[in-house]
């Protein structure tokens, strides 16, 4: 078996554990074809009902869905999708968030290669969940979170309340929602808890180092061409603007690159995003950015748990 047939097998009888009978709907590109040819075999090895979405060009970007797409993700028991990853088409990723976990789950994988799919998903899945978990409870009900870095990133908030989230590749029950690569564990800070800088190296597969300035949540100030063109997308609307998300990628083979979908992952980087906070804070948002921080220290109370972007903890 090569390396991409066996990562396909491992996502879909692992990760997503897709059954006999199930309706699986793939939402893939002409890019992604090889990698969506992949998984379907195993979907169809399961006895699952396959269904492919070709998106084409002509009609891109999308940004909403046809009336017949809604009617499918609303039938799908497990929906993935892989489309190369574009940011005006944010909406519509979001749309798929929304519903595909509605009546059943949705597996992400933005901008996903063949090289992504041989080496961050053919792994041990345990051992990566055992680090994952040490550092959500390690952080759970923190009230006192900071991250730094040397390039001027000094940030504090509370996690106090807030629900956490195992991406851990585990995609097997309905109403769960994870990417593929997995390896992060994430939240939402307490909205008016976020206040500082973050100096960013990535923001959404956009290159080139970037600056957010936060006050109670919201961004007040920012430099950096990435960031311009994110918030100039926004159009006025100021669910854009609040933190939705804080993250910390724990997937050992995982490298810092211009695809946020396996930068996020790398292990000992953190991220923040702007916008929805998927359920995890009060923001509901149509946008839902990530930027990285490289070389990050992370302190939670007393205990470092990440210096310099290397991990603390085994």
């Amino acid at each position: 078996m090569d390396k991409l047939l066996s990562a396909a097998q491992r996502a879909i009888v692992q990760s997503l554990k897709v059954k006999k009978g199930e309706r699986l709907l793939l939402v893939t590109d002409r890019q992604k074809m090889k990698i969506a040819e992949a998984l379907a075999y195993w979907a169809n090895k399961s006895r699952a009902e396959v269904t492919t979405y070709l998106m084409t060009e002509t009609v891109r970007p999308i940004t909403a869905p046809t009336s017949i797409f809604k009617e499918m993700i609303a039938m799908a028991d497990v929906t993935m999708y892989m489309l190369d990853a574009r940011v005006v088409e944010k909406p519509f990723r979001g749309f798929m968030v929304a519903n595909g976990a509605k009546k059943g789950r949705i597996c992400m994988m933005p901008g996903i290669t063949v090289d992504m799919m041989e080496r961050l998903v053919n792994i041990d899945f345990a051992n990566m969940d055992r680090l994952t978990r040490k550092v959500i409870r390690t952080l759970q009900d923190c009230r006192d979170v900071r991250v730094t870095n040397s390039l001027g990133t000094d940030i504090t908030f509370s996690v106090k309340g807030r629900k956490w989230e195992n991406d851990n590749g585990d995609i097997s029950t309905m109403g769960k929602h994870g990417n593929l690569p997995a390896g992060e564990c994430y939240t939402c800070p307490v909205e008016n808890s976020f206040t500082g800088r973050i100096i960013f190296s990535l923001i959404d597969d956009k290159v080139g180092r970037g600056e957010m300035i936060f006050k109670k949540g919201k961004l007040v100030l920012f430099k950096g061409k990435g960031i311009a063109e994110i918030v100039k997308g926004f159009k006025g609307d100021p669910t854009g603007r609040i933190v939705g998300e804080f993250g910390i990628g724990t997937n050992r083979g995982a490298k810092i690159c211009k695809n946020m979908l396996e930068a996020e992952k790398a292990f000992g980087t953190v991220h923040f995003a702007i916008g929805d906070s998927y359920g995890l804070g009060t923001n509901k948002s149509t946008f839902h950015f990530d930027a990285l921080v490289e070389r990050a220290t992370l302190v939670a109370g007393k205990k470092t748990i990440i210096r310099n972007g290397v991990f603390l903890m085994k």
